[in-house]
């Protein structure tokens, strides 16, 4: 089993931006982009269940890491298609390809629960075919039921978990329970903290400590969490990818952390979600309505959605992913190793989705921006 990091969450403050202009512009605003109109969706009717796959190819853009590499082969083995792929490091750089009007050639794009969201606000996708996709089957019941698209109906899941506090259990004298330990830590944790800078993610624990929505579009509440922040921050500092490595070494003692890059194989580091809750973050599949294939494009999502080929991502990369079939399929010493692939779905969905904000997300940049300045 191999871990691979991927960076699909680094901080691109300017290009988010950049994204909820462009969004908008797509939604028909009047920013003076050159995007081009959506194209037309295609009716149940127009598609092709039968279709010979072999004539058709497939072009899909995800994170580095996130599939198989030999994943063009097994799909031209399977499904008798073409398959090239394409690489963004986060969401904000698919977005701006997305959103930018240009032709991308794009059948199938990765993106976070509420990227999908903004994208289909957009126009921008075709609506999932559920006739075309009978491996939907394998989802777990909750997986239907996502706050920013519930039933499936733009996106597909692919892997889904929240964030929490990931920490050394031989150097902190009391477990942590509270986003309050990360935020005010105690006397053997100061300064040996990291917090993500990642914008939604560095708002979420001073959110939850003070009761607050990670999706509020609030002032009001918006000010409260920066002066939280702003109080935390001479006893923390910021790191969005190697947080897991400073826990290992010792370096530091206790991280914010998404479930999947804390360390737990380790025996002396564990990972708890703070007893005000926390979020659950999904990435998904989505179809661009652009698609010149779009048979092939829910073909390739239904052969991901095969229990063999699905649960590669919780084998190597430990995200869990919301198909019960994959999930029951991987070995029993890999969940008793990582302890966050045992949260249930129930558990993941107590936490708050993480929704797009449209024009308000430019206030969690503002934000962001602000904190990481200060002085």
């Amino acid at each position: 089993m191999s871990r691979i990091r991927y960076t699909r969450r680094l901080p691109a403050a300017a290009l988010v931006a950049g994204l909820a202009i462009a969004v908008s512009a797509c939604g028909g605003g009047s920013t003076g982009t050159t995007a081009a109109a959506p194209a037309a969706s295609a009716s149940s009717a127009q598609l092709d269940p039968n279709m010979d796959l072999s004539k058709q190819s497939i072009t899909i853009s995800v994170w580095p890491g996130y599939t198989p590499e030999d994943l063009p082969k097994k799909v031209k083995d399977t499904l008798k298609t073409d398959l090239k792929v394409s690489l963004h490091d986060t969401n904000e750089i698919i977005m701006g390809k997305l959103t930018a009007g240009a032709d991308t050639d794009l059948d199938v794009a990765f993106v976070s629960g509420q990227y999908a969201q903004a994208l289909n606000e957009a126009g921008l996708l075709e609506p999932i075919h559920p006739e075309l996709i009978p491996n939907l089957a394998n989802l777990y019941p909750e997986a239907k039921e996502l706050s920013y698209d519930k039933g499936n109906v733009f996106s597909v899941p692919y892997t889904w978990g929240t964030t929490g506090i990931c920490y050394r259990t031989d150097l902190m004298k009391t477990p942590p329970t509270s986003w309050n330990d990360i935020l005010s830590p105690p006397a053997e944790a100061k300064k040996k903290v990291t917090m993500m800078t990642t914008e939604r993610w560095l708002a979420l624990p001073a959110a939850k400590a003070l009761g607050k929505s990670v999706n509020t579009k609030s002032d009001e509440d918006l000010a409260a969490i920066k002066a939280k922040l702003l109080e935390a921050k001479p006893n923390v500092f910021y790191d969005d990818v190697t947080f897991g490595d400073r826990l290992k070494t010792g370096e530091t003692v206790m991280a914010e952390a998404w479930d999947g890059w804390c360390p737990t194989t380790e025996k002396n580091i564990k990972f708890v979600v703070p007893k005000e809750g926390s979020d659950l973050w999904v990435d998904t599949m989505v179809v661009l309505k652009s698609s010149k294939n779009k048979e092939a494009a829910h073909a390739f999502i239904n052969f991901i959605l095969d229990p063999e080929i699905h649960s590669w991502a919780a084998e190597n990369i430990l995200y869990k992913v919301p198909n019960k079939a994959a999930m029951d399929a991987l070995p029993a010493k890999l969940k008793e190793d990582n302890a966050p692939l045992q949260m249930t779905p129930s558990q993941l969905l107590a936490g708050e989705s993480i929704i797009d904000l449209g024009e308000d997300s430019t206030k969690f940049t503002r934000l962001a921006t602000e904190v990481k300045a200060a002085k």
